[in-house]
């Protein structure tokens, strides 16, 4: 096929475009070789549908470079040629270099069964359909290399910190005798050595064709292992820390009966001065607690630290419970005792005001405070009917005239 001869100006123009072309291309091809993705895509015993890809992205890699290693020395030949004098010759050949079919690859026979009985064996590109194709080729080896890439920039970090977790607290639990922790942490290395070795021989298998990375088994295992060493530090802690939380449930349980004594106390006070209706229950009894408190001696001197913090926390939330009620009960009967201090106040009170208003010897009011009077100061005290008796000559004082 017969090229159109350029100028000399557009010789050199066009030689120094396709040396620009040609290193941009091996800049882009030498950093693909060089690529994280690429270097463990070609180092690993790959398996699955990774292995399946890579084996046609690695071929097709080294097609591109023998391609690239063609079209490059053609490219080397232009430019050499153009800088030197360039005659009406010279001008042909180095248009034929540029624009003819000039990169000649040795494509190797067909098939018997399908080869033409001129065929050479070789295939002739112009410059441009050769890096038509490289690009092609290139693009189809970066989509594989860099899925594998962002697989493993997303999983690995995940997977380590999983690790290094593990590696933490595994020695730890073997020290606190729960099998039930250390079997749930010896599944846990069992599920990351199961996803590393996924990661290093199959990644595509978590690669999502629309670009993503299934991360949601090493997401399971993240949590899994999260709640599993919080555990574990708890137990560490709870270890560390025992015979402390011992002796602070020991002195709950002592403030616990100081305040029952304390309502039990006041209850008995109230019930001598203050009828049923009005004051609480008694306060409930408090279970023994003294065999519990043996039984957290024993677990600690055993090292059951697991059931250990299980009744610590059972027993810290029954004494809470069992001591603001206690509290509360003693409040109620010293609130019955004190309405009946406030109500015997507030008649003296009105007896005073009754007295200014010249009506102390009215006999309504005489036998009105002589009813409050009389209900106030006998025991137990109908609280309720005192209020009410209180109340009414309260009124009655309040309705007297002004003299």
């Amino acid at each position: 096929m017969t090229v159109p001869v350029m100028t000399r100006d557009q010789a050199s123009a066009a030689a120094t475009t396709a040396v620009a072309e040609r290193d941009a291309i091996q800049a882009n091809l030498l950093e693909l070789d060089s690529s994280f993705g690429k270097q463990l895509l070609a180092g690993a015993e790959l398996t699955g549908d990774t292995r399946r890809r890579w084996d046609a992205a690695a071929a097709t890699l080294a097609t591109l470079w023998q391609v690239f290693s063609a079209y490059s020395a053609v490219v080397d030949q232009a430019a050499e040629a153009a800088a030197r004098h360039l005659g009406p010759r010279e001008l042909a050949a180095i248009s034929g270099l540029l624009t003819g079919r000039s990169v000649q690859l040795a494509s190797g026979p067909a098939p018997l069964a399908g080869r033409d009985l001129a065929d050479p064996g070789r295939e002739d590109l112009t410059l441009a359909t050769a890096v038509a194709r490289m690009r092609g080729a290139f693009s189809s080896v970066t989509e594989v290399v860099s899925a594998a890439e962002h697989v493993w920039t997303e999983v690995a970090g995940r997977l380590d910190a999983v690790g290094a977790e593990l590696a933490r607290v595994s020695p730890l639990a073997a020290t606190l005798g729960d099998e039930a922790l250390t079997g749930n942490l010896t599944a846990a290395q069992g599920k990351l050595a199961r996803l590393r070795d996924t990661l290093n021989s199959d990644p595509l298998a978590l690669w999502h064709p629309g670009g993503t990375v299934d991360t949601s088994a090493a997401g399971r295992l993240a949590e899994e292992v999260t709640a599993a060493a919080s555990r574990v530090d708890e137990l560490v802690r709870l270890r560390d820390e025992a015979h402390q939380r011992v002796a602070e449930v020991a002195a709950a349980a002592a403030a616990a009966r100081s305040a029952r004594e304390d309502a039990v106390a006041a209850w008995q006070r109230a019930t001598a001065k203050i009828a049923a209706g009005v004051l609480p229950p008694p306060p409930a009894g408090l279970a023994d607690l003294s065999g519990r408190l043996d039984g957290l001696g024993a677990m600690l001197a055993d090292g059951r630290w697991t059931r250990l913090a299980s009744e610590l926390d059972l027993l810290d939330r029954e004494l809470a419970t069992a001591t603001a009620g206690f509290r509360e009960a003693e409040r109620a009967a010293v609130a019955a005792m004190a309405k009946r201090d406030e109500l015997r106040g507030l008649l003296g009170a009105y007896k005073a005001k009754a007295a200014r208003l010249g009506a102390a010897e009215d006999a309504i009011l005489a036998e009105r405070y002589d009813r409050a009077r009389d209900l106030l100061w006998t025991a137990p005290c109908d609280l309720a009917a005192a209020e009410a008796a209180v109340a009414g000559y309260q009124q009655a004082v309040l309705g007297v005239p002004p003299r």
